[in-house]
């Protein structure tokens, strides 16, 4: 890995083709210096268990039931974990892989988000696990931003990935 991103180059690479980063709600609220926020879409709650194996022929994801926002946009989640979607579409090219962090508002409330790498070449609309540790839960609002990408510029190109989850959730 050489660097990060500054908030300028971010600019210029969303603004490129293809945007690194599409779909956001407010440019200038989601640019941060040091990354992009991504903001939440969807909530799902777990319904089965999912199977991982050492051939992905066999791997098996958890089947997944929307929660649904009241009518403000909120949604009352009490603790327990959730999967999130979010609104953004990220188009990471070959030289360029990034890394998320819960924003510092949600761990304040008692909640986390936990990641993968987002692997150089990648392009989608991801999904994250949701912890809410708070006894007394967490209320979310559609759209609210949830936890920042930082992206990391590679010394060189990479075959970019070639995985399972790659396109997902583009509609």
């Amino acid at each position: 890995m050489d660097s990060a991103h500054s908030k300028e180059r971010l600019r210029e690479l969303i603004c490129g083709k293809p945007p690194l980063v599409e779909g956001y709600i407010d440019l200038s609220q989601q640019l941060q210096p040091n990354g992009f926020d991504l903001t939440l879409r969807q909530v799902d709650i777990m319904q089965t268990p999912g199977q991982i194996t050492t051939a992905n022929s066999r791997r098996q994801v958890s089947d997944l039931s929307p929660l649904m926002f009241d009518g403000l946009d909120f949604i009352d989640l009490p603790a327990g974990i959730y999967s999130i979607t979010f609104n953004e579409i990220v188009h990471l090219p070959r030289n360029i892989m990034a890394l998320a962090t819960p924003r510092s508002s949600l761990l304040r409330c008692g909640a986390t988000v936990n990641t993968a790498v987002w692997d150089a070449g990648y392009s989608g609309r991801s999904q994250s696990l949701l912890v809410v540790y708070n006894p007394r839960g967490i209320r979310l609002e559609k759209n609210a931003r949830i936890i920042q990408l930082v992206f990391f510029a590679l010394d060189e190109e990479t075959e970019g990935y070639q995985g399972a989850y790659q396109e997902e959730n583009i509609d």
